[in-house]
């Protein structure tokens, strides 16, 4: 049997961010950011530090499994974690599945500067260019118009009728009910 080549992780910088593998330092910003109700109000929330290094753990074993994932997001300037922001094929059986999503998330001293949307490109090129994909696909709860301000500022486009019910969210709860937007490789 043949040994299965690993490749190593995908990494890349943006103009102010370097995404890159999870790192131990990563992890109390990352609990912080979890752990602020407003960067989680369309979110369910991670309840504790032992679940937030659990997803980091999970994300970085994602990232050394494919090469790609949900890259933490360090600001180059300083040095911080900002947050995380990636690629990511959902576990969950979605109405439109299989599918690549991207998403993201900062910590709230890093909103309005354009970091998100700036990241977010970032990684649709690895995914349109690197990966190969000819889709990547975003989704959010309704009320959640800062994230689909980012999805439209990427060039992705709403599929109304493409709205569900995000299926690990519990029946009745006012975040269910999800927009959905989509993306194709550009032409050349």
């Amino acid at each position: 049997m043949a040994d299965r080549i690993i490749q190593p992780p995908i990494e890349f910088e943006t103009p102010r961010l370097r995404l890159r593998q999870w790192r131990e330092s990563d992890l109390a910003p990352f609990a912080a950011l979890a752990a602020d109700p407003e960067v989680m109000a369309f979110l369910l929330p991670v309840p504790t530090r032992a679940d937030s290094d659990a997803l980091a753990a999970s994300l970085k074993a994602r990232i050394a499994a494919n090469g790609w994932g949900f890259w933490a997001v360090e600001h180059k300037d300083s040095g911080e974690f900002a947050g995380f922001t990636g690629l990511n094929a959902p576990l969950a059986a979605l109405p439109f599945s299989p599918c690549v999503e991207i998403g993201w998330r900062f910590a709230r001293q890093w909103w309005s500067q354009g970091l998100a949307t700036e990241a977010a490109r970032g990684a649709l090129n690895v995914g349109f260019e690197r990966l190969g994909l000819d889709e990547i696909v975003a989704f959010t709860a309704l009320g959640n118009l800062r994230s689909a301000a980012v999805m439209e500022r990427i060039g992705m486009q709403e599929d109304v009728p493409g709205a569900f019910d995000h299926p690990s969210v519990p029946e009745g709860h006012p975040l269910r009910r999800h927009r959905l937007f989509r993306i194709g490789r550009p032409r050349r």
